[in-house]
């Protein structure tokens, strides 16, 4: 007996030792280094537990002093607004037999809703292109109060957009950088999905540059900030902010399967988003500056086949007519390895690169050609082919439900034609009854040139008697048609 009580206390005694060395030596450890799971979402109460003695002091500093998560989130959250997008069956827009008997083939008003950053104090609210889309009419949210809100412009190619509100002395954000943000630096992911007042995540950036094909447009620039801070759907529009609560990205898009967040988030980068916003703000127009090439990513394939020694920098695969790249004796297959001081690790920090500048701008590609490096000093152009700022020049009209432009310089060099007008926006109406679609480019219109969009546009109200159409479908195929309008 006395020998099994002796055998107990041992066990006890070793027990508590056990306890007490694996707390003041490995628990430490594993609280500091770890980190949420790919699926592990902030809440509140660890948010509120991150506090200045711990939180990061690498790159999240103000005045010196570290920032917590708090502070951070108290910064930005008064500038994150709720977006509602009413779409779908509208009985104004349609025909008396639509009111009486209902809309032929229409479906019900639809409500979508994102979220949205007040990009300055008398107004402008940055969101995503998609939060926005085919939207009859948009309301704001913010602390409670809602608001009418106008579309400034658009811009599918990095699915960026502009709101702007009737207000005055709004807390807009301040701005970070995205070209100083650092890989594995902390980020908080600010939303308000549902209406529910600023909903917050955190996680840290896992990558830059990340290309992952989901943008339309004609010329689709993605380089985003990936992230393991949560963005579910609601979240789209959002603000991607550092530790000291500036802002650094616009959340757009979740890697997922199921439609939820699985661990990768991704945002524009600010620099681009900001550019996208002033731009579309000053100018209804975003001014994209053209080298006068097209590029790829260079695969271990290619830079086997071209005897090439990195992966880095884009291989040029068309030389666009007249074009600058042109003009500089630049050729297909040239490796492009620098724009300026800037070094082009891929197609991503390429575009990303040349979005930051403006028609008319000089700068030098720095190019691999037989292992040779070479250099190219070009002026930048616009998707017309000048070097000047372009306004956004369109006819609009909601007989024809569509807008109409002129093709730019890339279409010209892509379907080799010298003049066209392009029909965008469709919706229903005259067009698309006629059985054109989005992006159908008119050539010629009972034998005329189709040059200037006010023109057509204006003729295409009017006419009555036989037309005529020629253009080019959106795949290249040619189209001639004849119609009896009335």
């Amino acid at each position: 007996m006395q020998k099994s009580f002796t055998t107990f206390m041992l066990a006890f005694v070793a027990g508590l030792l056990g306890a007490w060395t694996y707390q003041q030596f490995f628990l430490t450890d594993l609280s500091l280094a770890g980190h949420p799971s790919a699926d592990t979402q902030f809440t509140s109460h660890q948010i509120n537990n991150f506090t200045e003695s711990n939180a990061p002091t690498t790159s999240g500093k103000a005045n010196g002093l570290p920032v917590s998560f708090v502070e951070a989130s108290e910064r930005s959250t008064e500038s994150v607004v709720f977006i509602k997008n009413f779409s779908g069956t509208d009985y104004r827009r349609y025909s008396i037999f639509d009111y009486f008997f209902g809309p032929q083939g229409g479906s019900p008003q639809r409500v979508s809703t994102g979220s949205g950053v007040i990009f300055s104090e008398d107004g402008y609210i940055i969101t995503n292109n998609h939060v926005v889309e085919d939207a009859e009419t948009l309301e704001v949210i913010h602390q409670k109060k809602t608001y009418k809100a106008k579309l400034i412009g658009t811009d599918p190619n990095t699915d960026i957009a502009v709101l702007k509100v009737d207000a005055e002395g709004l807390p807009a954000i301040k701005k970070g950088s995205s070209r100083d943000l650092q890989i594995g630096e902390w980020v908080i992911a600010v939303g308000n999905p549902f209406n529910l007042t600023s909903t917050v995540t955190a996680g840290i950036v896992s990558a830059k540059e990340r290309q992952i094909n989901i943008l339309g447009g004609d010329f689709p620039l993605e380089s985003f900030i990936q992230t393991d801070a949560a963005i579910n759907p609601g979240n789209s529009g959002g603000a991607l902010v550092n530790v000291n609560g500036e802002l650094v990205g616009i959340n757009t898009a979740i890697l997922s399967k199921t439609g939820t967040y699985t661990g990768y988030g991704f945002a524009v980068p600010v620099d681009i988003a900001a550019k996208i916003a002033n731009d579309l703000i000053n100018y209804g127009e975003v001014q994209k500056a053209i080298p006068g090439v097209s590029t790829e990513e260079i695969t271990p394939e290619i830079a086997e086949k071209m005897g090439l020694e990195s992966l880095d920098g884009v291989i040029v695969n068309h030389i666009i007519r007249n074009g600058a790249a042109e003009k500089a004796g630049m050729e297909v297959g040239d490796i492009i390895i620098g724009i300026d001081d800037t070094e082009v690790n891929g197609k991503g920090s390429f575009e990303e690169a040349l979005s930051y500048h403006y028609p008319g701008d000089q700068v030098t590609l720095r190019y691999l050609r037989e292992n040779k490096q070479k250099r190219a000093d070009i002026t930048l152009q616009n998707l017309q082919g000048g070097t000047g700022v372009i306004e956004k020049a369109f006819f609009s009209s909601a007989l024809l439900g569509a807008k109409l432009e002129a093709v730019n310089t890339v279409d010209k060099d892509r379907y080799e034609i010298d003049y066209g007008v392009k029909i965008t926006a469709l919706t229903r109406g005259y067009l698309s009854e006629l059985g054109l679609g989005n992006g159908f480019i008119l050539t010629e219109v009972n034998g005329e040139p189709a040059e200037d969009p006010d023109e057509i546009g204006t003729f295409l109200e009017e006419y009555s008697g036989r037309l005529v159409l020629e253009g080019i479908t959106p795949r290249g195929r040619v189209f001639r048609q004849s119609y009896s309008v009335r």
